[in-house]
């Protein structure tokens, strides 16, 4: 890690870190003004980095989400009946979810079969007309 450190860019007004301020207010302008800002606080954001990190661990929302991220369904509330009806509510909706998407394929075939007979028509009905602007004389194939 001291490695590291030492080869990054020290937030202090040396002829580095204002070259690199030049020449991002040259090249776009919010660079430019994100080194300025580096330069002046940037021995700050270390502190203030630990400072959010120790609030954020401290937070009840990381409990919250921990717990959302931990549990793969609903936890147990240690009120044994209200848990088994809501296991077997929860279930019946699953199903009710099954015969529903079960309908709607149905449906879309139906629909698909609709379109494909719709379709013949229409070709059936083009081809007719065909035939009788030609004379009944069938077209020389290409």
């Amino acid at each position: 890690m001291t490695t590291t450190k030492s080869c990054m860019i020290k937030p202090a007004w040396t002829p580095a870190t204002i070259g690199l301020m030049v020449l991002g207010f040259v090249v776009f302008w919010p660079l430019g003004l994100a080194m300025l800002a580096y330069i002046l606080w940037g021995d700050r954001f270390e502190g203030m980095f630990r400072d959010a990190k120790d609030q954020w661990r401290g937070s009840p929302l990381k409990g919250a989400f921990d717990q959302m991220s931990n549990s793969t369904g609903a936890a147990r509330t240690g009120n044994v009946a209200f848990d088994d009806y809501r296991e077997a509510e929860l279930k019946r909706l699953e199903e009710e979810r099954a015969k529903l998407d079960e309908m709607r394929a149905e449906f879309d075939n139906f629909l698909r079969e609709l379109r494909r007979a719709r379709d013949q028509e229409e070709f059936d009905r083009f081809m007719a007309n065909r035939g009788r602007n030609t004379g009944g004389a069938e077209p020389a194939p290409l």
